[in-house]
């Protein structure tokens, strides 16, 4: 009888155990990796921010002040409409007083290149007024920062890869430039978007300089410079810039700003009323507390000339209107934010990230911390201290909004001695 040589192989069973082992491993280990993989982008973030915090010091060493916020050129005082084909003399262009705090530090980030751009725009016969010809069609309208007609400035639209956090994927359009990484302006919206001197208008008797004393607490106070020599409660104790998300375009909380009821906290808005700072809360859906309800109302009012989906959160970071590149300490890190109604002026402006958690902020010693969500936050619907007839929290008071709170300020007497 001829004999039978037996085939070696695996069984059914014996396979199915195997890929069922594999699975569990891949189940094990995939979690771990990517645990591994947004560790490594938060350190990154984290390196970008201290880089940006060097560049702060570095400026502030070359120039003794730090770099102004919602600052630049124009022909008048807080000009309104944007007139960047007009000067005083009937030629030129400016940026309505509205660059951010980021342009001024492009040079101290190794961005040597993009900052001869924004420094000598276009004027190829060195006379002082900018070349629009060689800009493309409608480029007189393109130096204001948010208008929609026709070839960007290209300095505002280039995405600086200093500037992003690599955990944030937003990229494209309709943004501009991206920021993740906001000027802190203090502890209310009381004058945030450009600044008590520019908004004398909305202040009675001429008493602006008070008006700015009590209100423009932050590191930075739109539309001037400030210094270290300013920040009294030291510079360890006090946020200098905070770290925010880009929008997605998916109504995030964080990102895509609501139109309050009326005015948050604005110029003529009784703080004591509806419009503090829970004013955005009930537009939140309660099934996605993330995200906010459909119907809330989104769009913009007539007083913004640009397309209302440009007007999200960092989405162009030269432009210092507080929702593009600005930042308080009234709401803790990653709750939402809620804006005056036509989204381009005062609002409540927390930091956000995509890590898990909290948030990275960068302290004015230059240190980059990370402050977690249960930070103390004080009382969220408290008013602001300011001065005017609503003055419920009066000049020099101690912030009504925590630790959180006091960590946003630069001379309230509020010095932290315990570890955040």
């Amino acid at each position: 009888m001829p004999h039978r040589t037996q085939q070696k192989g695996f069984t059914l069973v014996e396979l199915l155990v195997v890929i069922a082992i594999i699975g569990v491993l891949v189940g094990l280990l995939l979690p771990a990796v990517q645990a591994a993989r947004e560790a490594a982008r938060r350190m990154s973030c984290s390196n970008n921010f201290k880089q940006i915090g060097l560049a702060l010091h570095n400026y502030h060493s070359a120039y003794n002040m730090l770099p102004a916020h919602s600052a630049g050129t124009t022909n008048t005082a807080n000009s309104g409409n944007p007139n960047p084909s007009r000067r005083a003399d009937g030629g030129g262009g400016h940026n309505r007083n509205e660059l951010s705090w980021l342009p001024g530090l492009t040079p101290f980030f190794e961005q040597q290149a993009l900052w001869e751009q924004i420094s000598n725009p276009m004027d190829s016969d060195g006379d002082g007024v900018i070349d629009f010809q060689a800009m493309g069609p409608d480029a007189r309208m393109n130096l204001s920062d948010h208008n929609a007609a026709g070839n960007r400035y290209r300095p505002w639209l280039t995405n600086v890869p200093t500037l992003r956090c690599p955990s944030d994927p937003g990229e494209g359009l309709p943004a501009q430039g991206r920021t993740n990484y906001a000027a802190c302006l203090g502890d209310s919206t009381h004058h945030m978007h450009c600044g008590a001197e520019q908004d004398r208008a909305n202040i009675p008797n001429g008493n602006w300089a008070q008006a700015e004393r009590a209100a423009c607490r932050g590191t930075f106070v739109s539309s001037r410079s400030t210094g270290f020599r300013e920040i009294l409660d030291g510079l360890s104790n006090t946020i200098a810039a905070g770290e925010i998300i880009t929008s997605l375009g998916d109504r995030d909380i964080r990102a895509l700003p609501p139109d309050a009821p009326t005015s948050i906290q604005a110029n003529s808005g009784d703080p004591t009323g509806p419009d503090n700072a829970l004013a955005c809360r009930d537009m939140i859906d309660p099934e996605r507390p993330l995200f906010w309800r459909s119907g809330a109302p989104f769009v913009a009012s007539p007083a913004v000339t640009g397309p209302a989906g440009e007007m999200e959160r960092g989405y162009k970071w030269a432009y210092g209107r507080p929702l593009f590149s600005a930042m308080n300490t009234i709401l803790p890190p990653n709750s939402e934010i809620c804006m005056q109604g036509n989204r381009h002026n005062e609002g409540i402006l927390p930091p956000s990230s995509h890590h898990q958690g909290g948030v990275h902020v960068l302290m004015a010693d230059g240190a980059v911390k990370f402050i977690t969500e249960s930070i103390d936050a004080g009382n969220s619907g408290a008013p602001p201290v300011r001065w005017d007839g609503w003055a419920i929290n009066p000049a020099g008071s101690p912030s009504p909004y925590g630790i959180w709170g006091a960590l946003g300020t630069r001379a309230s007497k509020e010095v932290i001695d315990q570890e955040f």
